[in-house]
């Protein structure tokens, strides 16, 4: 059977896929006034006056068709369509481009205003009624499965199909840190961690390593321990010693002084 393009009635391309998103039998089609600033449409005014703005009781379908390309890829559109119940003739068609083709009204949830386009471009807005929300309801829906295969979910381009690697990128990441996970702060110069020093190999010689470092104060019974004795007075404690020494007197190490151990700085 051949595909017929349901805003113009034209005939589609053999190989075009269609699919019925919503199909109701009544839908009241208004005559609806402008737009109120600051109110949007109100769809009591539509019926306020017995019904007077109602000119046609109408089957809605929303109709999404599939149209190859020569280069291999596919145009994605959505149409709402009008139709003449009884025999399927086309009474308006709204090309569901952005989503201000469908506004919802402000007093009821089974209201819409309708922006329809004939074969010549030009634009009017209808109002449409449904007799139960709950195909009001489903009407909402079949809108949502619309955007989402046209992109507008995801931010993607109006007619084509969003590739899963948009889609991944879309996605949102948790980055809560999960039951028994953990995190580790690096915290820069005096918080940093001290290094243990290497333990000396067997036969290294102590030089190659770090000395240990000095007892802390509370750790030794006199507090602060003295510094060693300078040069010159290691040369006159010698010079004391050899004198007694040349005299018969004790030497230095008789008399309880250390003459070897600070030898190096003569």
């Amino acid at each position: 059977m051949e595909s017929i393009d349901p805003a113009t009635g034209q005939p589609l391309p053999a190989d075009s896929i269609q699919r019925v998103l919503f199909i109701t039998n009544t839908v009241h089609v208004y005559n609806i006034p402008p737009m109120v600033a600051g109110k949007g449409h109100v769809a009591a005014t539509w019926t306020a006056d017995g019904n007077k703005r109602q000119i046609f009781t109408a089957r809605l379908r929303v109709i999404e068709t599939s149209i190859p390309q020569p280069n291999g890829g596919e145009t994605l559109k959505t149409d709402i369509v009008l139709e003449d119940a009884s025999n399927g003739q086309l009474f308006a068609a709204a090309p569901y481009t952005t989503q201000a083709v469908v506004e919802p009204v402000s007093d009821s949830s089974r209201f819409f205003a309708l922006r329809v386009q004939d074969e010549a471009g030009r634009k009017a807005s209808l109002g449409i009624g449904f007799e139960e929300r709950s195909e009001a309801f489903d009407f909402s829906v079949s809108l949502q499965e619309a955007r989402k295969s046209l992109g507008w979910e995801q931010g993607g381009p109006a007619g084509k199909k969003p590739s899963a690697e948009s889609k991944d990128s879309e996605e949102k990441r948790d980055y809560s840190l999960k039951e028994g996970e953990t995190i580790t702060v690096n915290l820069p110069g005096r918080f940093q961690r001290r290094r243990p020093d290497p333990e000396p190999a067997s036969g290294a010689p102590l030089s190659a390593f770090s000395l240990a470092p000095p007892p802390s104060a509370s750790s030794s019974r006199g507090g602060i321990l003295p510094p060693p004795p300078s040069a010159q007075s290691v040369k006159s404690q010698r010079r004391i010693s050899q004198n007694m020494q040349s005299s018969g007197q004790p030497s230095a190490a008789d008399l309880g002084f250390d003459d070897g151990k600070f030898g190096e700085f003569a």
